[in-house]
């Protein structure tokens, strides 16, 4: 691989020394955070710490690492498979689930509308009860 093909895209902003080397570990996953993290412990404590503390509140610990590691090898769910009966069956099940989610975003678009009618209604109902009931006067003696 020529060095021309790894180096990384220019942005508008120059990036920090942190920012670089946060993009260098993500583009290495997860496996590099944690080596990242144990030597941090390992060689300064408070380092691995911090790592450990980054890591949990950017949600980088927990975050499923699968998204990156198929895009990284080519897999996409929509390249063609080769299998012409096979595709033909992928394509009707994904219009039919998105025609499915249609329906259904539909459908609670429907119910909130209702609801939101309801609340109106009830509010107009309490205001005209509000409007028709006498208003008692108090006197001072």
């Amino acid at each position: 691989m020529s060095t021309l093909a790894q180096a990384p895209a220019y942005t508008a902003q120059p990036q920090g020394w942190f920012a670089r080397s946060e993009a260098w570990l993500d583009n290495k996953g997860k496996g590099a955070w944690i080596a990242a993290m144990v030597l941090g412990f390992i060689f300064v404590w408070p380092v691995g710490l911090a790592l450990l503390f980054y890591m949990i509140w950017s949600k980088r610990m927990f975050s499923k690492s699968c998204r990156h590691s198929s895009a990284r090898h080519g897999f996409s769910a929509m390249r063609p498979s080769g299998n012409s009966a096979f595709d033909a069956y992928k394509a009707d099940t994904l219009r039919r689930l998105e025609d499915e989610q249609s329906s259904f975003e539909d459908f609670l678009q429907r119910l909130r509308d209702a609801k939101d009618k309801a609340e109106f209604d009830e509010f107009m109902d309490d205001r005209a009860k509000a409007a028709s009931m006498p208003v008692e006067e108090t006197e001072d003696a």
